[in-house]
């Protein structure tokens, strides 16, 4: 196993910057393009208001997202991916699989999630 150079494992690394039960959420809903907070609200039942900006100043912190604030009445705000957050695109097409077979091969019922370019071989 690789380490960082100062010795921290790089899936902790990964962990700390999109761990957590909404941030994977949050970066998978933005993969097809831009989103009002509203939006991303709508899109994932159960968060608080206060969750949600909670996990956006800390993807924005990390660089993940960008928030772009329009100066208009009222104020319009934006979410999108930086470049950097684009490259987690891998990541979250090989969870939404991995995810699928899962329940397919558990046969418990499959939430319907869009798969993303291809589907098991």
């Amino acid at each position: 196993m690789q380490e960082h150079p100062e010795g921290k494992c790089p899936v902790e690394v990964t962990l700390d910057i999109i761990g957590g039960k909404w941030k994977p959420l949050i970066i998978y809903h933005l993969l097809d393009g831009t989103k009002r907070f509203g939006q991303l609200q709508r899109r994932l039942p159960g968060v608080t208001r206060r969750m949600l900006t909670q996990h956006l100043r800390e993807l924005e912190a990390a660089g993940i997202i960008h928030r772009e604030v329009y100066k208009e009445v009222p104020p319009k705000v934006e979410y999108s991916l930086t470049e950097i957050g684009r490259t987690l695109t891998p990541v979250l097409d090989t969870m939404v699989e991995w995810g699928t077979r899962y329940l397919e091969k558990t046969e418990k019922p499959v939430r319907t999630a869009p798969v993303r370019d291809k589907l098991f071989a």
